[in-house]
Order: C-alpha cells, then structure tokens, then sequence
C-alpha cells in the first residue's frame, strides 16, 4: 500500500507541511492561483513543440480559465491524443488547423475542468477513444480504464500510464516517447505543477510523496512536463519564501513572471527544473528542511 511507503516520516510530513503552509498564506486557493489571464490564442497561434529529430509534437490549447488541454502529435502518421480537452471545440479547432486526427482522449482525472469535454469530444468524433484511470471520467467505457503501467498508442508513439492517487484516487499521469528519438513527455494533470503540486482531495501526503519522488523523480531528467493549469507564478513566489537563496527559483520566477505578464504560457518545464526548483520536489534537501524548522530523524 502507498501508506506503507519506507522513507523518513520527515520527507513525507514535508509534503504536508508545505502544502498547509500554501494554504495558510492565502485567503484561499483559489485566490493564491489566479495570476493575469493568459491570452487565449486562436488554433493558429496555438504554441507547439517538435524537433526534426522527433516525431512528437505537442499542442498546448489554453482553455477555461487557466487550463491546458494539450494535443500529442505523432507527425508519421498525423494522429493525434488529446489530453484533458475540457473545451472540446478549442481542442478539435486546433487538431483542424494542425492537420491531424484525434483517435483518443487522454484523461487525467474526473473534475470537470478537465474531463468536462469528453462527452462533447465523443459527439463531434463518435469513434474517438476515450481513456482513464477513474470510472467517474464522462464518456469512458468499462473497457478503457487504465491501470498502473497500462501502455497505449498514438500512431508510433508510446504512451505508458502511471497511477498516482491523491488529488483524486483516480489520478493518472500519462508518459509519451518516441521510439525513434529520446524525447519524453509527461502529462501531470493536477499532481505536478511548475513549482507546485495539486491539493490533496482524495489521498494523503504519503500517495503525494510517492507520486512526486517515487515515479516522477525516477524518470528521465529531461523529460518534458506539460502540467493542467497555468499557475507558475504564484507556485514560484510561493516557493521563494521557502528558498529565497535559491538561484534557480529565483531565475525561473523572473522568467514566468515576464512570460505570464506576455500572456504566454510557461509549459513546459522539465523534470530536471522541477527538482532545482520546486519546494515539493525537493522535499529531501537541507534547506527546505531548515526553513520548515524540521530536522531528519533517523529512518
């Protein structure tokens, strides 16, 4: 079971701690989220990634109000995933201007500003496959649920699942490569923020640890962390009262808060970045541990 983890209690009570911490210094979640409206481009000007060396392009779609769908391109075949398509007609007018197919819909997790789109997505596409880790996902048959390590396909790409319980116990994180290259993407939904992690809802401090530290910090460094929700500014402050001496928080705050003030999107960031700079990833450093007031027990 996740809460029979083996890690000093201190590591996991960090988790928590942290996130009280969050919570505290703001009026509300909510409040300590919302950051200046990133523009909302037209499927023309949507922002995509890919490189002659791969295969995979990735489409950000911002949608609601600080959300992001994403399409995952495999250029071979011009077929594409979307992730988390909580405005179905952002994400199918993006697909058009992009050329490519939708086959299946990736989901996260079953809160509506993330799988809210679902149902839509089946009604404009009626053979689209829809994926997910929690019966609660709309749209999803019995037959697609996927579990821990569960592999799929989009056209070439490789796509396995990683469960990660806790922002809701159904909670999945969806990893994309290219068999052809060393590229690698992670779809982090609300467990992985730039410089944050999701709230607790559904699971514990321990499930989080084990999601962060147990699976996203055993990846590939370099894999590209594309999370659900624009909040990398105010993570970042956040994370600066933690760490003010942190060279790398504080390079990368400058860095969002002018991308932010541009209306640009800060994804993605790497896992390479989140471990330099997010509190929660660095749960097993000195001087997060010494900002807290806590000290190491012994294991």
């Amino acid at each position: 079971m996740l809460g029979c983890i083996k890690t000093p209690f201190s590591r996991v009570f960090v988790i928590g701690f942290l996130q009280l911490n969050l919570l505290r210094r703001t009026v509300s979640y909510a409040r300590l989220q919302a950051f200046p409206t990133i523009s909302q481009p037209t499927a023309a000007s949507c922002f995509s990634a890919t490189s002659a060396m791969t295969k995979m392009r990735i489409v950000p779609v911002p949608v609601l109000s600080d959300n992001y769908a994403y399409l995952v391109i495999d250029e071979a075949s011009k077929t594409a995933a979307a992730v988390d398509p909580a405005e179905a007609d952002k994400v199918l007018a993006a697909a058009q201007h992009h050329g490519v197919s939708v086959h299946s819909v990736l989901t996260t997790h079953h809160h509506a500003d993330h799988a809210g789109g679902n149902e839509a997505m089946r009604r404009a596409l009626p053979n689209v496959t829809v994926y997910g880790g929690d019966k609660r996902i709309p749209a999803l048959d019995a037959d697609n649920v996927v579990r821990d390590g569960s592999t799929l396909k989009i056209g070439e790409l490789n796509v396995k699942v990683h469960f990660t319980p806790c922002h809701t116990s159904g909670h999945v994180l969806y990893e994309v490569s290219d068999p052809g290259s060393e590229a690698r993407a992670l779809f982090t939904g609300d467990t992985l923020f730039i410089g944050g992690c999701g709230r607790f809802f559904e699971g514990s401090p321990q499930q989080m640890y084990h999601a962060l530290i147990g699976v996203i910090s055993k990846l590939p460094h370099d894999t590209k962390v594309y999370c659900g929700h624009e909040y990398t500014k105010k993570n970042l402050q956040f994370a600066a009262t933690i760490e003010p001496d942190n060279q790398a928080v504080q390079e990368k705050l400058h860095w969002a808060s002018a991308e932010t003030a541009a209306g640009r999107p800060t994804v993605p960031s790497t896992i390479e970045g989140e471990l330099s700079f997010n509190p929660f990833m660095r749960v097993h450093s000195a001087s997060i541990a010494h900002a807290l007031g806590l000290t190491d027990p012994i294991e």
